[in-house]
């Protein structure tokens, strides 16, 4: 059992020599959309149940907490949060207002100060007992009144927040000062005039917020506290972002609270956390700070001096360093401990066993998917940051805009333009859906995870009011059509709600980054932007300008979908590991990026005259011989890894709590993607159809392997330097230079367990792949019915030289029952195979398709004109191509029928590694003029057109587009 709420066991270190409970709990103060009623409620209930006594309602996106604070509740609105606040003290937990009223305040207007009391006597009114002031995020600057009666920035604050203070009856208070962490004090800790002024004038029973080395810190530790407490007069209360995903929606945290040994405790006033966006995600971060803040002993580093535990327990945590130093992995834990020692892998496995009732619970869908933060610079890219010590914050916005995706191969130049898009997205009915010009963003950032400030520009939602939640009308079990429940649709920003903010002026934050050291040597491969956090419900908008966004699609309702046996705790632990802590892969995702690249690096085993290479890579196996067999069995245990994933995301997918599904879907689905083409490539590396020279072309300069794991585990560094988490580093460690545009993509509209596998051509194949080159032979669309004398015709025209010359570069995509739904073939020269077709190809097509004669005034069929076309000689290839180094030529296709946007991309990402590890370094397709979506698809990809000059296309009725990697 843990600890009642707020007695952790032990004293804060108060300064008057006075002793209060330490406050410990969590933090809503994220960008992005805020958690519901129902959740919070939810929350409430699980705090007290593990012994949580505080609760921080701060969301950023909440209109009225912080770009229209001088805004009263309306009686709806009232009426809600009142529902709250009793709710949360029937579970004895604390319920914090906060007020965010830094943004544009004037601190000397006795007005303002007056406007800013009604608003908390009106929540006061409603049963609120405990007040926060946040002035994080806001710019360091005073208007002219203000400096005319204050000395300083923080002298303001301090009256408004001292004033405020009294005026409530000195509740229960905390305050948030710009300055929040060690890396935007100004110059330093010690030599901040605003921090001295703060911790020597702010009233000595308020609590002061702070977040520790940085925005994000990897480690908290009693040295780096004690600084701090001396300039503030207090132990400072931690508002701990470690779980905090609202900069990056390619991440989630599922790890343990770690970082942070309990010897802290008795420095502090309290731990707040503020998790991630998803509030299904937070279980195990909640549950495992819980189980911390009742620990007087660190089961991972060296065990407190003070503490008296036996001989036998110190012996079985291990040696007194605990941390390996070269991986910085903690350790594994013992299988039992005392319940006052912490260890953050016995925290997650106590968490994830209790987390499984969860996943059975019956929960409807609570909305569309969508992503509550918004982000969308290419993951694949390392991401510096402004350092705000010495540089004025500056106000920018959030607007989604169109970038052409050929331009993201170039993003290393600098960020790109922001442009506002107002069009609206349509329906999509072809299988490349989301694969146009992607949104890009413009970075938020927040005193949870981002720096400063608002520019009015588009609605942000109350969340007391908003109808977050999708109601059935009547239950849906397991054998009713889960489509034809018609769901209520989401309500957030309609103007006729009296819950909306329907100011003119509707506000969003934005920031700039936050501070981080320049990355080492040339590690940082472009320099866009930091994350964006989401000031609205903002999502991904659709990639090809069709379908419909996530924001629109508000059915959503799942496909629930069999799976083998229940979900394990395994099962769910390995899922952690893959989405762990924001400077630490938990242990099964290191294992993935280390056999994978132990695979890809030795892979020359597998070529037709080498059985053995020596180990060039793996520390200690220098020289090494490796064999065949070896190889082999590594394979082995990495296929095992991957359908391990494979099965925990769909036994995931067909569990009950659909509400959880939503949450989790979007991160798993694309982890399983990107671990699928990684195993498709090691597919492809054991035929042994490659350079022998291989190991020159793959090893990538900005990969886990080459400096980033030792910037990413030193803690040096904000989170939001490495974008996209492990399916970053993963794709990173394919050897394609210049593929981050493969990776944005739109998501499913539903949950569904459906998996592509790509897989390599067999001659079995032939036949299904002549079915789809005909299907979608008109432009991407279904030509058969021109067809139906020669079905396989198209190709064998088409198609037939790639499988016959050269089935090594061949691969089609599968789908669950095996069914083949598309292609993606090359040849590794384009000359080459002109000439093989000319010569080879041709010849035999004309002794299978004789000429047609057409009667007199009768028209050819298009079969019949493909006929004849066979027996005239193809035109010679342009002089443009020509060069020192051969160009390979693709082919690509894809059923109408497929929805999964992903799927082309991550084709063309396998092969563009095929054809790299096979040593070549250029790529085009033919395109007929003609076939504008079929252009426009390639265009998107990334694909450029190729002519005698760079505005100049070739002339002709083919098209030639390229692309490098």
């Amino acid at each position: 059992m843990m600890a009642p709420a707020g007695s952790p066991g032990q004293e804060s270190d108060l300064p008057r020599g006075e002793s209060r409970p330490f406050v410990c709990g969590v933090v809503e103060g994220f960008y992005g959309r805020p958690w519901t009623l129902t959740q919070r409620k939810d929350l409430f209930d699980k705090m007290q149940a593990w012994g949580m006594g505080s609760y921080l309602y701060a969301p950023k996106d909440d209109c009225k907490h912080r770009a229209f604070w001088r805004e009263l509740y309306t009686v709806e609105e009232a009426d809600h949060l009142q529902s709250l606040i009793t709710a949360a003290s029937d579970c004895n937990v604390d319920f914090y207002y906060a007020i965010s009223p830094g943004l544009d305040i004037t601190y000397s207007n006795s007005k303002e100060v007056a406007t800013l009391k009604r608003k908390l006597d009106q929540v006061a009114q409603l049963g609120c007992k405990a007040f926060a002031l946040l002035f994080d995020d806001i710019e360091a600057e005073m208007s002219k009144p203000d400096k005319e009666a204050f000395q300083s920035f923080a002298a303001a604050q301090v009256s408004v927040t001292n004033e405020i203070y009294q005026h409530l009856g000195q509740p229960k208070f905390l305050f948030c000062p710009t300055q929040y962490c060690t890396t935007r004090a100004v110059p330093t800790i010690a030599t901040s005039e605003y921090l001295k002024t703060i911790g020597s004038k702010l009233a000595p029973d308020i609590d002061i917020m702070w977040t520790g080395d940085k925005v994000i810190p990897r480690d908290i530790t009693v040295p780096s506290l004690e600084e701090i407490t001396t300039v503030l007069n207090r132990p400072p209360v931690i508002w701990d972002n470690e779980h905090a995903n609202d900069y990056d929606q390619k991440r989630m945290y599922l790890g343990p609270y770690s970082g942070r040994s309990p010897d802290i405790i008795p420095k502090l006033r309290g731990v707040m956390t503020n998790p991630n966006c998803e509030y299904g995600a937070n279980f195990v971060a909640i549950h495992s700070l819980a189980a911390w803040s009742h620990c007087t002993v660190d089961g991972c580093g060296s065990l407190s001096p003070h503490d008296t535990v036996s001989a036998d327990i110190k012996l079985e945590l291990g040696s007194p360093s605990g941390c390996t130093p070269d991986t910085q992995l903690v350790p594994p834990p013992p299988n039992n401990l005392p319940s006052h020692v912490y260890h953050p892998r016995h925290a997650l496995r106590s968490a994830v066993t209790e987390w499984m009732g969860e996943f059975v619970k019956v929960k409807a869908m609570w909305g569309p998917i969508t992503k509550p933060q918004v982000g969308l610079n290419p993951t694949g890219i390392l991401q510096p940051s402004v350092n705000t010590c010495i540089t004025t914050t500056a106000t920018t916005s959030s607007v989604n805009s169109p970038l052409p995706l050929i331009s993201l191969s170039t993003l290393s130049g600098g960020p790109p333009s922001p442009k506002s898009d107002p069009g609206v997205l349509q329906p999509a009915v072809n299988p490349y859906t989301g694969l146009a010009s992607v949104g890009t963003q413009l970075p938020i950032v927040h005193q949870g995870v981002i720096p400063p400030l608002v520019t009015p520009l588009v609605p942000v939602m109350n969340s007391l009011v908003s109808h977050n939640e999708v109601v059935l009308e009547r239950p849906v079990n397991e054998s009713q059509d889960l489509k034809s429940a018609a769901p209520e649709p989401m309500d957030t920003m309609s103007g006729s709600e009296p819950g909306n903010c329907t100011s003119p002026l509707q506000a969003m934050e934005g920031t700039t980054n936050p501070s981080t050291p320049a990355m080492p040597g040339d590690m940082v491969e472009g320099t866009t932007n930091p994350p964006t956090p989401a000031s609205v419900m903002q999502v991904e908008s659709c990639l090809d300008g069709g379908g419909l966004s996530k924001a629109e699609s508000t059915t959503m309702l799942c496909e629930v979908e069999d799976s083998s046996g229940p979900l394990t705790v395994q099962e769910v632990e390995l899922i952690c590991d893959l989405f762990y802590l924001p400077c630490e892969h938990g242990p099964k995702a290191i294992e993935i990026l280390t056999e994978f690249y132990w695979l890809k690096t030795h892979a020359g085993v597998m070529l037709a005259d080498c059985d053995r290479v020596s180990s060039t890579t793996t520390v200690g196996e220098e020289g090494v011989e490796i064999g065949r067999p070896e190889w082999v069995k590594r394979k082995e245990k990495f296929v095992e890894l991957v359908q391990d994933i494979k099965r925990a995301f769909e036994k995931i997918c067909s569990a009950p709590n659909r509400e959880l599904v939503y949450n989790l879907y979007t991160y798993l689905w694309d982890m399983v993607g990107v671990v699928f083409m990684l195993l498709s490539y090691i597919d492809w590396l054991a035929l042994g159809r490659f350079s022998p020279k291989y190991q020159q072309l793959i090893i990538g300069r900005h990969t886990w392997f080459s400096g980033i794991r030792e910037a990413f585990q030193s803690g040096d560094h904000e989170p939001w330097v490495f974008r996209g988490g492990l399916t970053a580093d993963l794709q990173r460690l394919m050897p394609v230079d210049s593929g981050n545009d493969l990776f944005l993509y739109q998501y499913p509209d539903t949950p569904t367990s459906q998996l592509y596998n790509i897989r390599p051509y067999r001659e079995g194949d032939l036949e299904a792949c002549h079915s789809v080159a005909l299907q979608t032979w008109d432009d991407g669309m279904d030509a058969s019915s021109d067809y139906t004398s020669h079905p396989t015709l198209v190709g064998e025209k088409s198609i037939g030289p790639f499988a016959s010359f050269y089935p090594g570069l061949c691969f089609v995509f599968e789908n669950n029952i095996g069914q083949i739904v598309g292609y993606i073939f090359a040849a590794p020269s384009i000359h080459e195979l002109h000439q093989r077709v000319t010569n080879a190809w041709l010849p035999e097509l004309r002794c299978k398709f004789p000429l047609v004669e057409p009667g007199e005034g009768e028209l050819l069929t298009p079969c019949e004109a493909m006929i004849n076309s066979l027996h005239t000689d193809p035109d010679p290839l342009p002089a443009f191509i020509d060069g020192p180094d051969s160009w390979a030529l693709c082919r690509l296709a894809v059923l109408p029928s497929v929805s999964d946007a992903s799927l082309s991309r991550r084709s063309t990402m396998l092969l563009l590694a095929c054809l790299r590890t096979s040593g070549v370094l250029k790529v085009l397709v033919e395109v007929p003029r003609k076939e504008r979506y079929m252009m426009d698809l390639y265009t998107k990809m990334g694909f450029m057109p190729l002519g005698e000059s760079p505005t100049e296309a070739a002339p002709g009725d083919t098209a030639y587009l390229f692309r490098r990697y």
